[in-house]
């Protein structure tokens, strides 16, 4: 546990780059276009509060606070019309952003080193598991809601 505490420090301690990287790839990608629809700051701000907490998020938070946290940011991504499957990629972006670095700042020859990186990448998945399923689940509450509107909307006028 102490190697897996060290790669989260390490995580944290370098989470601006790490953000503006991230931000980086969203841009780039023809995966997620429709981010170019979210202010650059806002998605960077957002990555960077997950980055910079990521030991409190993987080692002190349940569920509950990531099904919030996510829930949250699928409907902001709904309400600015970011289709859901651009959602999921950039969710996917993240973890795969922490993957590549963690691989680059491991050393492999050193076995405590592999089963620390192990342990780190076994929680990572954990928590971008349960973040991709809240984040659709907000994701279709805001659609709902927007829907339920519209109609209530409609028989009104």
């Amino acid at each position: 546990m102490m190697i897996t505490y060290r790669f989260v420090r390490l995580i944290e301690d370098h989470s601006n780059a790490l953000a503006s990287s991230l931000l980086h790839k969203v841009q780039q990608s023809t995966r997620t276009e429709a981010y170019r629809q979210v202010p650059p700051h806002e998605l960077k701000q957002r990555v960077y509060e997950i980055y910079r907490h990521l030991g409190e998020w993987l080692l002190h938070k349940d569920e509950g606070d990531i099904e919030q946290r996510y829930a949250e940011i699928g409907a902001r991504r709904a309400q600015q019309g970011v289709p859901l499957s651009q959602l999921i990629w950039a969710i996917v972006l993240t973890k795969h952003n922490l993957w590549e670095f963690i691989l680059d700042e491991s050393y492999p020859d050193r076995p405590v080193e592999i089963l620390g990186k192990q342990e780190l990448l076994q929680l990572l998945d954990q928590f971008f598991d349960r973040s991709l399923h809240a984040a659709a689940v907000g994701y279709e509450w805001e659609v709902e809601a927007n829907a339920r509107a519209e109609n209530s909307a409609r028989r009104a006028g």
